[in-house]
């Protein structure tokens, strides 16, 4: 698609679908459902890491940064919903405990960042 900006250039527009996202939020929600509380949250992470790697590598050409950044908070919250319940605890407690220091510590793969932009090569 040509640029609205540079006109004469042109970019590939190319991002994940809402069916595609639709399908990994359920990954995620299954992994991270109230019925496995009973696993380590460690193991969740490394469950999750592999499908989350795989998605990031398939839509990664284009422009997908705000769709991975919504995927991002949507693995902390449930992350941070999973923990809560696992512990007793109340709420998602975003701010006192399950912060993004936390998310990093344990190791999730995050998909912001990782996005390549390409350019389209389209015959004129």
């Amino acid at each position: 698609m040509e640029s609205w900006k540079w006109r004469g250039r042109f970019y590939l527009q190319r991002w994940p679908s809402a069916r595609a996202l639709g399908v990994l939020r359920d990954k995620v929600r299954a992994a991270t459902s109230r019925s496995r509380t009973e696993r380590p949250v460690a193991a969740v992470v490394a469950d999750l890491n592999p499908v989350l790697r795989g998605w990031a590598a398939y839509f990664r050409n284009g422009n997908s940064g705000r769709k991975f950044n919504a995927v991002d908070g949507y693995v902390h919250e449930r992350l941070a919903i999973f923990a809560s319940r696992k512990h007793g605890l109340a709420g998602r407690n975003w701010t006192t405990r399950y912060t993004y220091e936390w998310i990093t510590r344990l190791g999730v793969y995050r998909l912001t960042g990782s996005v390549r932009g390409a350019t389209a090569h389209a015959s004129r």
